[in-house]
Order: structure tokens, then C-alpha cells, then sequence
């Protein structure tokens, strides 16, 4: 055998074992997932939870001012045979009678639609066999990840090591000749200074330079042009990518109705609990509306549920902001439980839990005015909340990343949804007026009301 052949041959099966290596952390990393919260709660089998969404290709590049929950509401009217829906395996063959191939895809969708689960669900039948084994390697990253490297430089190659080791391991240093898709998942999370007219142009995977020319260049096709690249973001953010750099655009409407009530027997075993359940979303205009977003599906099923076990009789919840103070109180109990050591017939509201939900609603608001889902320690510490303890109350405040390896200088953190978040901080601007008497929404010029009917 010549030596380029025996080369090339020692080359294959070691990028055979290190995709082997690889579909088989991405399997233990993505098959349980933590509904609506990270890392924290009990964990659920995907293919288990999972439930199809509604996804559509096509939609514009413009940005929609609309409020997200008017958004979803629109959503909500669309009929369901107007478009075609797109399987999460098929998110890179597009419709039939497309002409190209697809390289780069954007899928846009509302917080909490469930672009990150689809985007693992992607990811996890890759790594199970069950579909797109024409692809040698998928390497799924977040942006709250990669905004923990914004002052540091590397290479293409070099985060791709970091992140995924099995590649350095196997001495995978060029993807050119290979199948690869990178998932760049939460674009409007990015806080990196993405500039597609004044960057440099770069071709070479082994040059160090920011992360934010390396993702601009690949997203231009300049770098690594042979790889497919799937970006998801929230639409108000599709427009830092140029319509020119995108190959097809998708949209996640997320639950029809039916597939409203499959997630909900799904997520109860009980069918009596399930129907009850249902029957009562059904009977409010509000939280029908709100159950397209998969998160707020759990939201309302962690209420529902405590409130069918702990009450008898009763209102239950049906506008957003009931919900939302129920929901507050179930995870105080929680924390009072779990984590104080108290019992369930103690006082709910004390003041360790009283100066907690003022400290979130504190920083729920000064976060909205700043315009940021994301934040850090600092923002934290500013608003008096002990980093320590804000796992206390993860279901509405999730640390959404931590990692002790060398790259990374920080943890990220967020709330669950923006509507939980958006809660809060009303919930700020009361208490102050109560308090004070001062009126903060007289103070902001972006300020606009919405309701849901």
C-alpha cells in the first residue's frame, strides 16, 4: 500500500471512532432535557417529551415591532393547511422542487417557541442513526457560549477542539473534505460585534483571530464554504445576517392545538388530570393562546398540577397574570421546602423569600430597560442577589450556563421566558409606586402596554 494511501486509510477510521466517540457524548448530553429550566428540576427523557412542532419555510428578512405575545396571537389564527410543514430531520432539503443545494439555514421563532429543543432533537437522531447519516459530524453550539469568548482569539479549529475533544483527540484538523454542520443556536443572545461590511475576509480554518470574524466569515461562505451552518434566533434578531448570506429561512409557529393536547397527555399519565387540564385552557382565551410556546406549556402544567393536588375546589387560574403569581408561589414553596428546610404548612412569604422576588424584580426590569435576555454575575450582584443562591429559585431564574474549563470567564444567566421576565419587572414598577410613590414607566420612552383579551 503507498504511503498516501495507508495515510489516507489511518486518516478515515480515525474520524470514524471519533464520530462514533462524539454521537455518543451528544447522546448522553441530549437525551434527557429539563423542561423549562437548565440542570435543574427532574430530568425527561427527549424522545420521550417530545412533541412535533408546527414549522414553516419561508418569511422575510424584516423585522416585526410587534409585541412577541402579539406575535403568537397572530400566529394563532394562521390556518394550518396554508403552508407545509417541515420536519426537524428535513430542516436542510427544504421543499420539493428547490433548485441549490442548502447550505446555510435560519430559523426564527418567539422566545420559548422551542428552537433550542428542535435544535437538539436535531442533534440527538443524528447521534441515535435514526436520520441525516450523510453527515459525518454535527457540532451544536449556543451563543451564550460563545459570548464567553468575545476578548479571547483562536482559530476555526481550536474551539471546535475545546468544544467537542473527540476531534483534537482523533487529530481532525480540517473539515473540508467531510460533511459537517455547525448549529449556531440563539442569535439574538449573540453579544458579539458581528459586522458584515467592514470584517476581513478569512479562508484559512488554522488562523487565530475573534470569535465574532470567524462566525461572519463562516456565515458568508468565506470559511469552511463545504459546511451546512443552522442559525436560530428570535426575529426581531434575523436581520444581523444579510438575506444574501441565507440560503432558506424557516419559522417555528410552535404547537397547533392538537399537538397542544399531545404534550399535555404526554406530560400526564392521568387522563382525568390531562382532560381537566385541557378543558380549563380551552375556557381562556389567554392561555390558549399562550400554550403555542412550549415553555408556557410547562409553565401552566407546573401550576396546574400543584393547584389540582393542593386545592380543593376553587378557581384555577385564566388570565397570564394569575398564572404567573401562582407560578411565583410554587416555586417559593419549593425553595422554602427544598432548600430552607421548612414544612409545607409553614408561612409561604418570609423575608428571605419577600427580599428574593424583589431583588429578581429589581433586575428583571433594569435588564428589559437595557434590553438584555442575558446576563452575568455583575448584573446579579448589582441588584443584591447572591450568585451562590440563584439556583434557589431555578424555575424562574435559570443559570443557563456554567462550565470550569479554562476558556470560559463567566456564567451566563437568564429567565426562563421574556413574558416571565417582563412579569417581573411590572411587578418592580408596582411595588416601587406602592412604596415610593414614584412611577417608573412615566420615566421610559420604549415603554408600550399590551393586553391580551
Amino acid at each position: 500500500m503507498k504511503q498516501e494511501e495507508l495515510a489516507d486509510c489511518l486518516q478515515r477510521s480515525s474520524a470514524a471512532l471519533c464520530q462514533d466517540q462524539l454521537k455518543s457524548r451528544l447522546k448522553q448530553k441530549f437525551h434527557c432535557v429539563f423542561e423549562g429550566i437548565a440542570k435543574a428540576g427532574k430530568p425527561t427523557l427527549l424522545n420521550q417529551i417530545y412533541t412535533e412542532l408546527y414549522i414553516t419555510e419561508g418569511g422575510t428578512g424584516e423585522v416585526n415591532a410587534e409585541h412577541e405575545v402579539r406575535q403568537i396571537e397572530t400566529a394563532s389564527r394562521k390556518p394550518d393547511r396554508a403552508e407545509t410543514s417541515i420536519r426537524p430531520e428535513d430542516v436542510f432539503k427544504g421543499s420539493a422542487g428547490r433548485d441549490g443545494a442548502i447550505r446555510t439555514v435560519m430559523t426564527k421563532g418567539v422566545a420559548g417557541i422551542g428552537k433550542t429543543v428542535l435544535t437538539q432533537k436535531f442533534t440527538l437522531d443524528w447521534a441515535e442513526g435514526k436520520a441525516n447519516q450523510d453527515i459525518h459530524f454535527t457540532f451544536p453550539f449556543t451563543f451564550r457560549e460563545l459570548n464567553l469568548l468575545k476578548e479571547q482569539k483562536f482559530s476555526l479549529v481550536e474551539p471546535v477542539h475545546h468544544f467537542f475533544t473527540e476531534t483534537k483527540a482523533a487529530g481532525i484538523c480540517r473539515f473540508e473534505e467531510i460533511e459537517v454542520v455547525f448549529i449556531l443556536d440563539g442569535l439574538d443572545e449573540c453579544r458579539l460585534p458581528l459586522d458584515f461590511n467592514k470584517t476581513k475576509t478569512l479562508t484559512d480554518v488554522t488562523e487565530s483571530t475573534s470569535v465574532d470574524v470567524l462566525l461572519t466569515n463562516m456565515i458568508r461562505g468565506n470559511l469552511l464554504p463545504s459546511a451546512r451552518l443552522w442559525i436560530t434566533t428570535r426575529p426581531a434578531a434575523a436581520n444581523q445576517v444579510p438575506p444574501g448570506c441565507v440560503d432558506m429561512v424557516t419559522e417555528v409557529r410552535g404547537f397547533t392545538d392538537p399537538q397542544k393536547e399531545e404534550y399535555f397527555r404526554k406530560r400526564f399519565t392521568d387522563e382525568q388530570q390531562a382532560t381537566t387540564i385541557m378543558s380549563h385552557i380551552k375556557t381562556s382565551r389567554s392561555l390558549h393562546i399562550m400554550c403555542h410556546i412550549p415553555v408556557f406549556c410547562w409553565i401552566t402544567a407546573t401550576v396546574l398540577e400543584d393547584l389540582l393536588e393542593t386545592r380543593e375546589g376553587g378557581e384555577l387560574p385564566k388570565t397570564l397574570t394569575e398564572m404567573y403569581i401562582h407560578f411565583l408561589v410554587v416555586q417559593t414553596k419549593v425553595n422554602n421546602i427544598k432548600y430552607d428546610g421548612g414544612a409545607e404548612t409553614d408561612p409561604l412569604w418570609n423575608k428571605k423569600s419577600r427580599k428574593m422576588i424583589k431583588s429578581l424584580g429589581k433586575l428583571a426590569f433594569e435588564q428589559l430597560q437595557k434590553g438584555n435576555l442575558i446576563f452575568y454575575e455583575s448584573d446579579l450582584t448589582e441588584c443584591g442577589i447572591d450568585v451562590r443562591a440563584a439556583s434557589v429559585y431555578s424555575g424562574v431564574f435559570t443559570q443557563v450556563f456554567k462550565e470550569e474549563k479554562g476558556l470560559y470567564q463567566d456564567k451566563a444567566f437568564c429567565f426562563i421566558h421574556l413574558s416571565v421576565q417582563e412579569f417581573l419587572a411590572a411587578l418592580h414598577v408596582h411595588l416601587t409606586f406602592i412604596n415610593s410613590g414614584v412611577n417608573l414607566l412615566s420615566q421610559l420612552s420604549w415603554f408600550k402596554p399590551f393586553m391580551i383579551k
